[in-house]
């Protein structure tokens, strides 16, 4: 998902801002891979798996990262893995994918 400049200038203090009301300090945010998720998750499975996928993106990197306690490239390489599984997973669709059997077929 592509946005103009000014949007981008916006979206950019926004991130900082609510980064900052968060205390989520030095936090780097690679919003173009979060905007191309949420695009990619919206049309491929359903409008609203936009915001959810980019949560859950987040969240599992956040754990993957050891809650912040880790390195900025640890943090980094986490949201990229989580969101590669999400990529991997919008490729199928809503109803497919390599979770589509529940938690048989998962690490968990």
């Amino acid at each position: 998902m592509t946005v103009d400049e000014n949007e981008a200038q916006v979206l950019e203090q926004w991130t900082h801002r609510l980064a900052q009301a968060l205390q989520i300090l030095d936090l780097a945010v690679d919003q173009e891979l979060l905007l191309d998720l949420a695009r990619k998750s919206a049309g491929s499975v359903i409008h609203a798996a936009a915001p959810v996928t980019t949560f859950l993106v987040g969240y599992a990197a956040g754990l993957a990262a050891g809650h912040g306690a880790g390195s900025k490239a640890g943090s980094t390489a986490a949201v990229t893995q989580a969101a590669d599984v999400a990529f991997r997973l919008c490729e199928d669709g809503h109803d497919g994918g390599p979770a589509a059997g529940g938690w048989a077929d998962t690490g968990q």
